[in-house]
């Protein structure tokens, strides 16, 4: 149980997100891989609503406080530009790339502000959430199960 609370910590903090919470799971707990895949995607969905709430109605109190609402100022707009273009062009399904692709600035918490920024619906920025979820779920879970054996592609191993 104690590993489980672990995994849905890491997913839950946003420099991480199932990106740290999988190969966690995988390399440095005995749960089996399938049950980290599904307690890890299970609980990145669950950041969207969250977050959206946070934005939509938490945030206004701390923008008072003026260091908070400068460093947040940075945020949305770094985080509106990059995501513009993708919704600009695939709508949600830009956004659902966006979420998707594991690297650093990416993710359901900055996928989510950026489809609020822009206007778009719950619904539609829901939707968008779970695919992107998806999407990095597989491309990390691909990596962490195949690791040194993709290399080999690349690298003759003698």
């Amino acid at each position: 149980m104690n590993n489980i609370l672990i995994l849905i910590g890491l997913t839950l903090l946003p420099v991480l997100e199932l990106r740290g919470s999988i190969p966690y799971g995988i390399f440095k707990t005995d749960l089996h891989w399938s049950i980290v895949f599904i307690i890890c995607i299970i609980a990145n969905i669950m950041v969207a609503p969250l977050s959206y709430f946070i934005y939509d109605k938490i945030i206004h109190i701390f923008l008072k406080i003026k260091v908070i609402d400068k460093y947040w100022n940075i945020y949305i707009e770094k985080t509106r530009k990059n995501i513009k273009k993708y919704v600009d062009k695939y709508g949600e399904i830009g956004l659902a790339i966006f979420i998707g692709i594991p690297l650093p600035g990416s993710g359901v918490y900055s996928g989510v502000l950026g489809g609020y920024l822009v206007g778009m619906s719950y619904k539609k920025i829901l939707k968008a959430s779970i695919i992107g979820v998806l999407i990095a779920g597989v491309i990390v879970l691909t990596i962490c199960l195949t690791g040194v054996g993709i290399f080999k592609i690349f690298v003759k191993v003698t």
